[in-house]
């Protein structure tokens, strides 16, 4: 087909230019034939479209008359029904722009020759490359216009990120600027989830804990969702995250080797602002191979526990878990590392320890309680960028501690009612041994009165009641239910497990 049968009108062909600054306009990169050729093929035989592994949309076409030919022919498929020249023509007897290009016979002209045929495929990727060129020329533009404003109200470094997000965009190989989404699209993701969740064992429709009693509450870690894990210090926050990690990452390894219609794991990005890498590698480590992380630092551990760590060391090798121990991270600068592990290594979920070792941008240093806001909101929409579940570690205000009941409320949350709002889900991690045991009173002597020897036999008595009992409290769900879950914590190897039994009214009370 020559290029005389595709003519671009004069407003199009405007539309289609960008400057060069000095230099004459030139034009978007395209391939008009190209275009014309894929969709001669498509209307020839419908099973080019099925048999593609690039997932080309209508706007990856340069001409808007090829995007809404496209548009049509995908709408009759999906119908199941027939897509040539004869039954789009319908649709484009009126159509103004197809009317100068010859009307419904360029239809017809489409499918003349069919050299479409010959390598379909090849010509639905380079129809993609050159939209994802059209791409970088639009962030390139965009990038050039923002560095060009000196105005005060933009900082480079707000530039910087926002073009890696733009340039994240397009290695996705999605458009710049949102695109809405229809309610068959949407309906149809959310069967998908519900198919999820009645086909696995725990009801899961998202990413697995790997605790059976929070999977049970909450369905899993569901994408795009901020959750929230705060507790005072010594309640086992970085544990259970440890955890959360450590089994998310093993379930889509799991998946990986024996297959299955659903991969409720993923590969993980642990943010450790707290802890140094290998710090966190020997806590994880010791939880695994069931040794005290204390033991493993001073070597005191037996022939057949040293086994045990050499067994764990292998399986941890293989896991999906990449840890970034950068310390005094901009909320920015985590965004952009999130998005290049996403590119990399498809991550699936993303642990923050913690968030108040966050910082936000320059400009609302000067306010903690504006900086915090800002690191909650960045935060949520980390998860909306890249669809993935986000836990960022909380501290709590010393509130807690001076009320007699000690359990964690909202109003705990520290330096920010944001956090409350920005979250989707939050959980608080509640001991009721920890505070139980610093009340112990002195081992009563041989000499001591019935009255020590007494007081000391009740708080030991409640102590073997509480020992090793952990309590997750979900204090907001936005797709379900809050209240309280019960978790076993082993102390010595940071370790939580879920319970057999499941009585959540006396679970950890104190």
């Amino acid at each position: 087909m020559s290029s005389d049968d595709l003519l671009i009108r004069p407003d199009d062909s405007t539309q289609h230019k960008v400057s060069g600054g000095a230099e004459a306009a030139r034009a978007l990169p395209s391939n008009i034939e190209a275009e014309a050729a894929f969709l001669g093929a498509v209307l020839i035989d419908n099973k080019v479209i099925e048999e593609l592994q690039i997932p080309i949309r209508p706007d990856h076409f340069f001409e808007p008359v090829h995007q809404r030919i496209f548009d049509r022919a995908q709408t009759l498929i999906e119908r199941n029904s027939l897509a040539t020249p004869v039954t789009l023509k319908p649709y484009f007897e009126a159509d103004e722009a197809l009317g100068q290009l010859g009307g419904t016979t360029y239809l017809a002209r489409l499918t003349a020759d069919g050299q479409g045929l010959l390598n379909p495929r090849e010509l639905a990727s380079q129809i993609y490359d050159l939209a994802l060129l059209r791409e970088l020329v639009s962030v390139g533009r965009n990038l050039v216009e923002g560095a060009l404003d000196t105005s005060e109200a933009l900082a480079p470094m707000d530039q910087i990120a926002e073009a890696e997000a733009d340039l994240f965009k397009v290695a996705e190989g999605a458009t710049t600027g949102s695109q809405e989404t229809d309610f068959r699209t949407a309906s149809l993701a959310a069967l998908k989830m519900a198919e999820a969740a009645m086909n696995s064992d725990g009801g899961l429709s998202g990413k697995t804990s790997g605790l059976a009693s929070i999977d049970e509450k909450t369905a899993g870690l569901h994408e795009s969702d901020l959750i929230i894990l705060a507790g005072r210090p010594g309640m086992g926050k970085t544990s259970l995250a440890t955890n959360i990690a450590f089994n998310c990452a093993e379930a889509h390894l799991q998946h990986q080797s024996e297959g299955g219609p659903f991969n409720y794991g993923g590969p993980v990005a642990f943010f450790s602002l707290e802890m140094s890498a290998d710090q966190l590698a020997t806590r994880i480590l010791a939880e695994q191979a069931e040794i005290t992380s204390e033991n493993l630092r001073s070597g005191k551990i037996t022939r057949e526990e040293f086994q045990k760590l050499s067994f764990a060391s292998q399986k941890l090798a293989e896991l999906p878990l990449f840890i970034d121990d950068t310390p005094a991270l901009t909320i920015a600068a985590l965004r952009t590392r999130a998005r290049r592990l996403k590119r990399r290594h498809d991550i699936g979920l993303i642990v923050v320890d913690y968030l108040q070792l966050l910082q936000g941008s320059g400009r609302s240093q000067d306010n903690r309680v504006n900086e915090i806001s800002e690191i909650s909101r960045g935060l949520k929409t980390l998860a909306k960028e890249l669809n993935v579940p986000v836990i960022a570690l909380s501290q709590l205000s010393r509130a807690v501690e001076q009320r007699e009941d000690k359990r964690p409320m909202l109003s705990d949350l520290r330096e920010s009612g944001s956090i409350e709002q920005d979250a989707d889900m939050v959980w608080f991690i509640y001991r009721a041994d920890y505070y139980h045991e610093a009340s112990r009173p002195d081992f009563p002597g041989a000499e001591s009165s019935a009255d020590v020897q007494e007081k000391y036999r009740i708080w030991e008595e409640r102590y073997l009641e509480l020992r090793n009992k952990a309590t997750l409290i979900v204090a907001k769900q936005r797709h379900g239910s809050t209240g309280n879950v019960p978790l076993h914590f082993q102390a010595e190897i940071t370790k939580f497990t879920s319970p057999s039994k499941r009585d959540y009214s006396e679970w950890g009370e104190g």
